[in-house]
């Protein structure tokens, strides 16, 4: 398998991740001591602590992203199209994907903070365009 499609994988895996201790422990920890209800928790209704709701954002955020990517390298893979630059830039997308997660999530938000964050986001957008391109290039030679 590439490393576009293991990077595909991975970020299926942290977005399942950053669901289960972001939101899921959360919620069913509140549910199970009796502190909340299951009808608790409208998806369209700002609700719980500060870093509750940064952590729904961010898997929202995950769930977003991931079909861009996921496109993106399958386009890969239906093109057959590979290499070290692919490979790079997959494995930064992921990094950086990670990196603005955990930003998200970890640390309040700032000015400072919000403007990592939105630097990983960028890292993001310029490899999945850079990989897009790679994969047009590779599959016109």
């Amino acid at each position: 398998m590439s490393i576009p499609l293991w990077v595909l994988l991975a970020f299926a895996c942290w977005t399942l991740v950053v669901l289960m201790i972001g939101v899921g422990i959360r919620r069913w920890r509140l549910i199970l001591t009796g502190q909340a209800q299951l009808t608790d928790f409208p998806a369209d209704v700002a609700h719980g602590s500060t870093p509750y709701r940064r952590a729904v954002r961010a898997h929202a955020n995950c769930v977003e992203n991931l079909p861009v990517y996921g496109a993106i390298a399958m386009s890969a893979f239906a093109a057959n199209a590979g290499g070290s630059t692919l490979d790079m830039l997959a494995v930064t997308v992921m990094a950086a994907r990670v990196c603005q997660t955990v930003t998200h999530m970890a640390f309040p938000e700032t000015n400072a903070t919000i403007f990592v964050r939105f630097g990983f986001f960028l890292a993001q957008v310029f490899a999945k365009f850079w990989m897009a391109a790679e994969i047009v290039r590779q599959a016109q030679a």
